[in-house]
């Protein structure tokens, strides 16, 4: 027994040390789903279960309890500073901007009700756990309420909103360490949810009375125009293809570089006016990717789509979402310290949940507005395109352009939504 735990420690100190072996495993895990899911006696499977899920969860368990996955790991900043921008250029390239303007207002009344549910649901779901259970917190009201104030700038706007909260409301690094585990579980949990309610979005529509016929044209327009220009690539294609992705990611860093610096010499007047956004690199470079995608999709290199770039571009995002889910620590779920904040931060969630499936209703929204709104708010750039292109690959800039919209209004809910909490326990 010595021998097999010396043993699989040596490996594991391998892996560790090696992110060319975990992307390799990585990537191994990637094609073992695809392979299952095209086979016949996987097939009862992959009816209930979504293979885009198990790319998701399955390098989840390399993290825990696995053990193997280091915090020094740089695969999720490689995946979501160079695969993301790629995809984005790639995915909008054959973008039809007049499809997704016909896609109307539900698709904006979604994303707001969902910005609303993170602002209301943190005082209520304040409210209702200190109700419930008065002495469950080892933490006080003072304490608590900045704490969650970070959750709630990265539920709706992202990374660069939460840092944002922190420094705002003087939030302490233990405790700000805290609310990340809390943060990145229960919106992990939920994106789970999303990512296997779009293999029966149909049905939710039934349910919702929904008329998700623009979706339907959207998606359609898209596969019609690739099937029109599809042909078999050539070198020249792909060396062609690999300029315009690389090259376009290399534009975003340069001008991303160059901006978020100049903005950050205003810190203090834009912490002050709810703009922190603009200092975060990351926004930036989401913003010029999307961008030079736009652009590029009314020129003659929209016809790259014919050799395959939005495969391509659909590629590096599983890889993401591969990179994202190796970043889970399942077994903070069942941390016993954590577990009041996490009944919070359920609560948080459900209220959410609630009020855009209520509203979805109301408005006969399709559930694919009720998926891409609540993920444009809490999971930002990084996985809004992931959540679309569940529903089909071809609807991944929907969920890019909606999560640029959460980053502008992030501060300013997530202050809003600090405020309302800290009224709540006062």
């Amino acid at each position: 027994m010595d021998v097999i735990e010396n043993v699989l420690s040596y490996l594991r100190d391998i892996v560790l040390n090696n992110d060319a072996v975990l992307f390799g495993m990585l990537a191994l895990i990637l094609g073992g789903v695809f392979y299952t899911s095209k086979h016949k006696a996987w097939a009862g499977f992959y009816k209930v279960v979504p293979a885009l899920l198990l790319c998701y969860m399955i390098p989840a368990l390399l993290n825990w309890p696995l053990g193997i996955v280091s915090e020094d790991s740089n695969l999720y900043f490689v995946a979501s500073r160079y695969l993301l921008p790629a995809s984005l250029i790639l995915l909008c390239l054959s973008i039809d901007l007049k499809g997704v303007y016909r896609l109307g207002s539900k698709a904006i009344i979604m994303f707001l009700s969902a910005t609303f549910g993170i602002i209301i649901g943190g005082p209520l779901a304040l409210l209702i756990f200190t109700g419930l259970f008065p002495d469950a917190l080892g933490i006080s009201p003072d304490d608590l309420w900045r704490g969650l104030s970070t959750v709630a700038g990265s539920w709706i706007g992202g990374g660069a909103n939460q840092a944002a909260m922190k420094e705002v409301f003087e939030v302490g690094d233990d405790l700000f360490g805290t609310m990340i585990v809390i943060d990145v579980i229960v919106a992990n949990i939920w994106m789970a949810f999303l990512l296997s309610g779009a293999r029966v979005s149909d049905e939710i529509d039934k349910v919702l009375k929904a008329d998700n016929s623009a979706i339907t044209r959207l998606k359609e327009s898209v596969k019609n125009y690739s099937a029109s220009i599809a042909k078999m690539p050539t070198t020249y294609d792909m060396y062609l293809l690999l300029a315009v992705a690389f090259g376009g990611v290399g534009i975003s860093h340069f001008f991303a570089d160059m901006i978020g610096p100049f903005f950050r010499k205003f810190e203090v007047t834009l912490l002050k006016f709810g703009l922190s956004t603009l200092m975060s690199g990351f926004f930036w470079l989401v913003v010029f990717a999307t961008t030079i995608g736009v652009i590029l999709s009314f020129t003659k290199v929209k016809k790259l789509e014919g050799v395959g770039a939005s495969r391509w571009g659909s590629v590096f995002i599983y890889i993401l979402v591969a990179t994202i889910g190796m970043k889970m620590n399942l077994g903070e779920i069942f941390s016993w310290e954590n577990l009041p904040l996490f009944g919070i931060g359920i609560i948080w969630m459900l209220i959410h949940i609630i009020i855009l499936l209520g509203v979805a209703y109301l408005i006969k929204a399709p559930f694919f507005f009720v998926a891409v709104g609540s993920q444009a708010n809490i999971g930002g750039a990084a996985s809004a395109p992931v959540v679309a292109s569940a529903f089909d690959i071809a609807l991944a800039p929907v969920g890019v352009l909606m999560a640029v919209l959460g980053y502008a209004l992030g501060t300013y809910g997530a202050w809003a939504c600090a405020i309302l909490m800290q009224m709540a326990v006062g």
